[in-house]
């Protein structure tokens, strides 16, 4: 066979495989068998092996393989990657629909199709060919699992209908139930430990830095959203789009004229939900215009033109074998149940939330009780109701700690509410876990400070609170167990590396009750800088997109106590600087790319300072990218700018636009 011959063949070959793979995941239907298909991929494989340049992105063959990934690339979105407020009734959806109607008047139509228990993705093609892959992250930065995705045959790798320019479409990877209880079945014949559900299977797979083990297991796909670079109006029509582009969606989407036909579809869907081959938790209910949909905008963090109507919980019964009060970081005093492991909604449930000693009371709960338990999705595992008539005569009530188990200073009750806390702000677990949330990744996100190290620091009493680690020196550290000089000096390092920080991040490290990341977010937008909350005002929050009174009262009392002006004192004496929160229109969304070595700044820091003037971070040079910073020893991707030409900037002149104006 001549190349010209060979080229000819392999695109047959790429083409007929492919049709193969649209067939089997889309359209639920195959012609051929498996071996046989095997033999067509074989041939094509042969082909590639014996003309290495006739290779193209989008072969079958490129599935898997690639080098174990150091670390994965964090990615920015084009748009939040929102959730879904849940409804768990009738009456839920109804209001629903009527608080839209009074913000966009008129009779609505829905879209409806079901929810899949897995993980959601971002998938970006490029002239019809996929270039990035990314996890929900935080909504905002996702990271970058392209090589594990294109593992996964119901994901094409070249869209089926060519389109120019981006296009990026959303969906749930999962893992098929049968193929669940088949590992666990093996994993226990081996006496290794069982997974818990599908959905952390599937998490943990596209989270391998080795794409052989995402290959080697039977992930799936459906996608449920087009975000961008196709014109559609409503649902339906984006339904049939994906189809159309070669993606499997979720089966049974229909149009409903009315909400109550929405209530039927419910009502029918959920006794089927244990017939189908994966986890559905529910249906999701989506306004069939698009365009009133996109009026309607956002609350917090989920749109108010779609919504998420969850099955009921599912429930199981055990034995609580221990009640144990848990303090958090703001103090609130909680009662857990151990109990005897039990499977419930697809995971293993061995601790489940008794919420507050009232909430004990009320279902008389005691030690050694067989009760009912309750898990629905992500929703934390409850205990619902005791069996008294299978009590035991040794069952022993529960009794509130009146002082703290963990530091025995008074417990006090929430005015107003029915929260005991302990009064001690130097409580040993308040201690941890405020500082292990100001150092996690929606915050400061110093790498190496997980629960060992921050305790190990606490009970040497080199750390009270998170801004005493700008304090820690590496001789600090080098004593101390699990620390040599090598470990110490890195970690300080990383500490160091953390001292500007985004307005937002920041907000979301002081632990302001109530505000979490989302809120966080919002609030940098309005206000930009810490500055601006000098003289807060309840009228100008309540402005705020998601934020109502509590949350609004929350902030004024944190913003108003000498303690909190004691801790911006200490940052602000340290060196940690704010970023300022760049308006929306200036740098907003524009994103960079960096290619070679910078001299005034480390890659993380300049990456952090592009994220707080709204800017976006890629990792490869395209259509979509708006400047390219090039420092020392730049490679190929200033040549390949240049050629595009994009907007290429030097180091000097990359810190002058992105430096804040404060």
């Amino acid at each position: 066979m001549t190349k010209e011959q060979a080229k000819k063949r392999a695109e047959l070959l790429r083409k007929e495989v492919d049709r193969h793979r649209y067939l089997y995941h889309v359209r639920d239907t195959q012609e051929i068998s498996d071996a046989a298909l095997d033999s067509l991929k074989n041939e094509l494989q042969e082909i590639e092996r014996q003309y290495p340049d006739l290779i193209t992105p989008d072969s079958p063959t490129q599935r898997v393989g690639g080098a174990v990934l150091p670390e994965f690339t964090p990615v920015p979105h084009s748009s939040r990657m929102l959730s879904l407020n849940d409804m768990f009734s009738a009456e839920e959806l109804l209001a629903w629909e009527k608080r839209n109607q009074k913000i966009v008047p008129g009779e609505y139509e829905y879209f409806v199709e079901l929810k899949i228990d897995g993980v959601a993705v971002s998938l970006i093609y490029e002239d019809g060919l996929l270039v990035r892959a990314a996890t929900r992250g935080d909504g905002t930065m996702g990271e970058d699992v392209t090589q594990n995705i294109k593992t996964i045959e119901a994901i094409p790798l070249a869209l089926q209908k060519k389109i120019d320019g981006i296009v990026e479409v959303r969906g749930e990877i999962y893992f098929p139930k049968k193929e669940f209880e088949k590992m666990n079945a093996l994993r226990q014949a081996q006496g290794e430990s069982q997974f818990a559900n599908p959905r952390n299977i599937a998490a943990g797979s596209i989270r391998q830095l080795d794409p052989a083990i995402a290959a080697s297991r039977p992930l799936k796909f459906f996608a449920w959203e087009i975000t961008r670079g196709v014109d559609i109006v409503t649902r339906q029509e984006e339904y049939e789009m994906l189809q159309e582009i070669g993606f499997p969606v979720p089966p049974g989407g229909m149009l409903c004229k009315t909400m109550h036909e929405v209530v039927a579809v419910v009502t029918k869907e959920e006794r089927k939900r244990l017939h189908y081959a994966f986890q559905v938790d529910g249906l999701v209910a989506k306004i069939q215009d698009i365009t009133v949909s996109k009026r309607l905008g956002i609350v917090g963090k989920a749109p108010r033109g779609s919504a998420a109507f969850k099955f009921k919980a599912e429930e199981a019964t055990t034995i609580v074998e221990d009640i144990v009060v848990q303090v958090g970081r703001t103090g609130a005093l909680t009662p857990v149940a151990h109990l005897t492991p039990v499977r419930v909604a697809g995971t293993i449930v061995s601790r489940a939330t008794l919420h507050n000693a009232d909430e004990v009371a009320r279902k008389d709960i005691r030690i050694g009780d067989t009760v009912i338990i309750r898990k629905a999705g992500d929703i934390i595992p409850e205990v619902i109701a005791s069996l008294p008539t299978l009590r035991k005569k040794n069952a022993k009530p529960f009794i509130m700690p009146v002082k703290c188990p963990m530091c025995g200073s008074a417990v006090t009750k929430d005015p107003e509410g029915v929260v005991m806390r302990c009064s001690n702000k130097d409580c040993f677990p308040q201690q941890r876990e405020r500082i292990l949330h100001a150092v996690g990744r929606s915050a400061f996100d110093i790498e190496g400070l997980g629960d060992k190290i921050v305790e190990q620091l606490l009970q040497e009493g080199l750390i009270k609170n998170v801004s005493d680690l700008w304090e820690l020196t590496e001789g600090d550290l080098t004593p101390l167990e699990r620390f040599a000089e090598k470990s110490a000096k890195n970690l300080v390092n990383e500490i160091q590396a953390k001292k500007n920080i985004s307005f937002s991040r920041f907000i979301v490290a002081l632990g302001i009750p109530h505000v979490g990341v989302v809120t966080a977010q919002d609030l940098a937008r309005e206000y930009k800088t810490l500055g601006s909350f000098t003289g807060l005002s309840e009228e100008g929050l309540l402005r705020v997109e998601g934020i109502g009174e509590k949350v609004a009262h929350a902030i004024i009392a944190y913003f108003a106590s000498s303690e909190t002006k004691k801790i911006l004192e200490k940052f602000e004496a340290l060196g940690i600087t704010v970023q300022k929160e760049q308006a929306a229109g200036a740098l907003d969304g524009k994103t960079f790319v960096f290619t070679g070595s910078l001299s005034t700044m480390t890659r993380e820091e300049a990456k952090q300072r592009v994220q707080a003037v709204g800017g976006r971070i890629a990792s490869t040079v395209g259509k979509g990218v708006d400047y390219v910073v090039v420092g020392e020893d730049a490679g190929s991707k200033a040549v390949k700018a240049e050629a595009l030409g994009l907007t290429v900037i030097n180091e000097t002149a990359f810190a002058s636009l992105v430096t804040p104006t404060l």
